[in-house]
């Protein structure tokens, strides 16, 4: 088989196991937390640190936001069987880059790994995020590059991957739809307080032989997880989040 073959056939293969890739991180992380914790008694953050770290993950709950909220049904889905766009997406965050939604990925979950405060730890993200995603991004393109053509090469000619540029913003056609954020964006937002108020309860747990929170992650926790309940059910149980053509 062809590299470029081949290229196509795992990122085809990675992708329908995309939203897996930050568990085995998070797991492994966890577990180098509470060693060094507990074997090295290493220092415990300052809530200074753990607020920069979460607002790094905010980030890029904050990128994705903008991308869903101008996105039309059939793209930027969740879907994971094959690979779908009932349109080509070169406006809003896409006409600054390529790949929003999955740069809005790798500031959520590096931001956990920020956390675990280990050098090589944030380094082996970075290297295997990198690796994950362009085989991913390879076979997506090769998809987009069948379906639209010079339309698509046009566009990437002048649109970077995954660094965006501060400059050519171009207004989509859609309105910006908050309903659209809300009812496909609730999973991720509280994933990243449950992961923050994980390692804090298991630190405490460690250090102290004592399961609690501590006071900010305890109030954000109960915030997130409420604001979960609530736009799950919205979702689940009344149309009060649909918006036509989203």
């Amino acid at each position: 088989m062809a590299l470029q073959e081949e290229l196509i056939e795992q990122g085809n293969k990675l992708f329908k196991h995309r939203s897996n890739l930050p568990v085995p991180f998070a797991v492994l992380g966890l577990i180098i937390y509470l060693y060094n914790i507990h074997f090295l008694d290493k220092e415990i953050h300052s809530i200074s640190f753990e607020i920069g770290c979460l607002s790094i993950g905010l980030l890029g709950q904050l990128i994705r936001g903008i991308t869903l909220g101008y996105t039309p049904k059939g793209t930027s889905g969740r879907n994971t069987r094959r690979q779908v766009a009932d349109e080509l997406n070169t406006k809003g965050m896409y006409s600054l880059v390529r790949n929003p939604l999955y740069l809005g990925n790798f500031f959520m979950w590096f931001a956990i790994v920020l956390f675990i405060n280990i050098h090589w730890f944030s380094i082996l993200y970075i290297m295997c995020f990198w690796i994950y995603y362009e085989r991913i991004i390879f076979a997506e393109e090769n998809f987009l590059r069948n379906k639209y053509g010079q339309t698509y090469t046009e566009w990437t000619e002048k649109t970077p991957i995954f660094i965006p540029r501060l400059k050519g913003w171009k207004q989509p056609n859609l309105a910006f739809s908050i309903k659209n954020i809300l009812k496909r964006e609730y999973n991720g937002f509280f994933a990243l307080f449950f992961t923050f108020g994980l390692f804090d309860l298991s630190e405490n747990f460690i250090r102290y032989d004592k399961l609690y929170l501590d006071e900010f992650w305890a109030y954000s926790l109960c915030i997130s997880g409420t604001i979960f309940l609530v736009l799950m059910t919205l979702k689940k149980k009344t149309k009060i989040l649909t918006v036509k053509g989203r």
